[in-house]
């Protein structure tokens, strides 16, 4: 696998679509790593500019710390060689270092760093945990700006000025002021990346502020669909973008938002509509309804027949 520097990684994942792939589980949940492999393989065909292995979509929150060093040891040995992956880490400080170095001792190619797990924490506290993420491995580190993980303006400039390996900041949060910020004052040292769910929504506007990618979770079973979606963002074609968003995106978050929950269980019950099953969520998580799963699949064949 190619290796990658904090600075090459950074460059690479700016120029392209972010692939975030759903974690295949067998019908008593345990994880189908044949399956996930034969996915991730099928993902990286596709022009990606890199893999978040076993993030968000990828039910993080679900895994154990040993399920999620198998799952990133799968895509590492799934991916094309000039793919990155990204691996994640989190919960308390002590968890997410030990999940770091895990990921390079898997050869991941970075990490993704998810929220703290549950308590409330200051700026300061913030800072710490990033630092010591940052300084227990040599892998670029990538940040998610959501939930209790919400960073302001200094302290995201204090880490991008201490920790030369802070290579990433991904919005879940929505500030466009922050977000401005991070672009004016820090472009060329912090990669912006769009991390609303079903990101299509804000690809455009947020292009504006310097967030040239964003995370796709639409790309896991439709991938000619966000790439060619991606494409038009990055040439401000808006009378596509928009016409994209209303025949397929904006219907998509209709399903979307009728449970809590469901920006990923809507993604695995979309692998299903295209033949590509990656079997149910995990608990705390609910699937879609098979009224719902049979409104996803009219839309989805709504743009594979077009």
């Amino acid at each position: 696998m190619t290796s990658f520097s904090p600075e090459t990684l950074r460059s690479t994942l700016g120029t392209g679509l972010l692939c975030f792939p759903v974690t295949h589980a067998q019908p008593d949940l345990t994880f189908d790593e044949d399956a996930y492999r034969e996915h991730v393989a099928w993902q990286t065909s596709f022009p990606a500019s890199g893999v978040f292995a076993a993030g968000g979509t990828g039910e993080f929150f679900s895994l154990t710390p040993d399920e999620v060093g198998r799952v990133v040891r799968a895509a590492v040995g799934s991916v094309r060689e000039d793919r990155p992956v990204i691996a994640p880490a989190g919960y308390g400080t002590a968890q997410a270092v030990a999940m770091a170095r895990d990921a390079e001792a898997a050869g991941a190619s970075g990490v993704f760093l998810l929220p703290p797990y549950l308590t409330e924490l200051s700026q300061e506290g913030l800072v710490a945990h990033v630092r010591a993420v940052c300084e227990a491995t040599g892998l670029g580190v990538i940040v998610y700006h959501r939930a209790n993980a919400a960073f302001g303006f200094d302290a995201v400039e204090e880490l991008t000025d201490s920790c030369p390996n802070l290579i990433g900041f991904k919005d879940g949060i929505g500030d466009v002021d922050l977000m401005t910020r991070v672009h004016a004052r820090l472009d060329g040292r912090l990669l912006s990346i769009g991390g609303l769910p079903t990101a299509e929504t804000y690809a455009l506007p947020y292009l504006e502020m310097g967030v040239t990618t964003y995370s796709s979770a639409i790309f896991n079973f439709l991938p000619e669909f966000a790439l060619d979606f991606y494409t038009a963002v990055r040439a401000r074609d808006a009378e596509t973008v928009y016409r994209k968003l209303n025949e397929f995106v904006l219907p998509y978050l209709t399903i979307r938002n009728r449970r809590a929950g469901y920006a990923v269980s809507i993604v695995k019950a979309g692998l299903a509509a295209v033949g590509r099953d990656a079997g149910p969520v995990r608990p705390p998580l609910t699937d879609l309804t098979t009224a719902e799963r049979d409104d996803l699949q009219a839309l989805v064949d709504k743009v594979l027949a077009a």
